[in-house]
């Protein structure tokens, strides 16, 4: 059946996913799998919510398309409006008005739009010179040109370095491997000054933003910064008058235990990134979150953001987006995860008794366990043994689907797997999966001895 697709993965055998249940998929030849990663940080109310399902569907009778370019509907502008009523205060309320949102189909298209967006936005002030953009080593921003450019993941870069803008990237805030060999709070987080150390040179003003995950994703693995960092990368943007772009496709809509992860540090920046929750996954949804001050430049200049994709805004994707919302506030579900988080932090701890087991962190229901082949030392498994694939495949014959991820030490080198359930995650559910996952560890450990 499967032979005309063109899978990610030619090597792989996928089972047929044919329903979704709470916390749960089931496949085509009788499994029942406990969606542990929410398939990549997606799903955050659960599988099967009929009431997101009839909206769509309502929507769909009444309107399935209109585009963007033409049109506005009834469902983006108000889920653009509940969406700012989430975001930090300085989206809301400032000398130059509220913020705007931009609905994309994903994080890619966010991060896309995002690039250009900046890029006008210093054109509208006249200052042509900001062509370039920074972020961190280490991070992921997309998988579109423009987004893996701005991105520091080397192993999903390295193939198309030659179609990739040379941007520089500052070092990671990753203190279990800290790059610059410090320790924290002796560091006083000089990470973070690498920012200013790779501004330094740019007396023409080269630079027009900094993209930042508040807490990094797939590629290092849910690691946390020290309370210190991000205001001490937010001062330096506005030090330096660049933007800062906070990449919360990830993170956002709850994922850390707030609508946004960098409300934990009161954190303003001025432009968020979201996708992932922003629809649950029950469509493909993403959007550009910007303040006052940047829709302002572009509305008091030439008036037209010269971008735009066939599918922005779309009425059944937003609808999605409004219905999940509802979703989120009749269960109360942004209120759980913090709690949620920390159960099942607490529920893992077991694991760090396993050998390979190096560091369990994270924030929220996003936790990430790296695997290392000595405990002490940190020493990261060869690329070729392949561990967080071997464990994710054990995991999944045990009926736990986990994201595997390698590269985090150095871009080949360093194993993790990333977990991000559902926020509707139960106790016993927990524990099975607990359970599970230190069967399989325990097994992959055994059998790499």
């Amino acid at each position: 059946m499967s032979e005309a697709l063109f899978p990610r993965n030619f090597r792989k055998d996928y089972p047929e996913a044919v329903r979704g249940e709470g916390c749960f998929v089931y496949t085509g030849d009788g499994r029942k799998i406990l969606d542990a990663c929410g398939g990549a940080a997606v799903v955050s109310i659960g599988h099967g919510v009929e009431a997101v399902a009839r909206a769509m569907g309502e929507q769909a009778r009444e309107l399935a398309y209109a585009h963007s370019s033409q049109f506005i509907t009834q469902a983006a502008a108000e889920l653009a409006r509940r969406i700012l009523e989430l975001a930090p205060a300085n989206f809301r309320d400032s000398e130059d008005g509220p913020g705007r949102v931009y609905f994309t189909s994903g994080g890619s298209e966010a991060t896309e739009t995002a690039l250009k967006l900046c890029r006008q936005y210093f054109l509208e002030r006249g200052e042509p010179q900001r062509t370039e953009f920074l972020s961190r080593s280490q991070s992921y921003h997309g998988s579109t040109l423009g987004a893996l450019a701005v991105s520091g993941n080397i192993k999903r870069r390295t193939p198309f370095e030659p179609l990739l803008p040379k941007w520089e990237h500052i070092v990671p805030c990753y203190c279990y491997r800290c790059p610059l060999g410090l320790q924290y709070p002796e560091c006083k987080v000089d990470c973070a000054e690498d920012l200013e150390r790779h501004l330094a040179p740019d007396s023409e003003g080269r630079v027009g933003a900094f993209f930042v995950e508040p807490l990094s994703g797939a590629t290092l693995g849910a690691v946390p910064p020290p309370a210190e960092y991000l205001p001490r990368i937010a001062k330096i943007c506005r030090q330096q008058n660049i933007l800062l772009v906070a990449d919360e496709v990830m993170t956002g809509m709850g994922r850390t235990g707030k609508p946004f992860a960098v409300q934990h540090w009161d954190l303003k920046p001025d432009i968020i990134l979201a996708g992932k929750g922003i629809a649950s996954g029950y469509a493909p949804l993403g959007a550009v979150i910007v303040t006052g001050r940047v829709a302002r430049a572009i509305e008091r200049g030439s008036g037209t953001f010269l971008h735009g994709f066939t599918y922005g805004a779309h009425p059944v994707s937003t609808a999605a987006g409004l219905a999940v919302l509802d979703y989120i506030a009749e269960k109360n579900l942004f209120a759980r995860v913090p709690s949620a988080g920390e159960e099942l932090r607490a529920a893992l701890e077991p694991l760090k008794q396993l050998p390979i087991v190096g560091d369990i962190r994270g924030l929220g229901l996003l936790v990430g366990i790296e695997l290392v082949r000595e405990a002490k030392t940190r020493e990261p498994f060869s690329a070729e043994a392949g561990m967080a694939r071997k464990i994710y495949d054990a995991a999944l014959a045990r009926g736990v689907l986990t994201y595997p991820i390698q590269g985090c030490v150095d871009g080949a080198r360093g194993d993790h797997i990333l977990l991000a359930p559902p926020f509707v995650i139960s106790s016993d559910e927990m524990r099975f999966l607990r359970d599970s996952l230190y069967e399989a560890v325990a097994d992959v450990s055994r059998m790499n001895a």
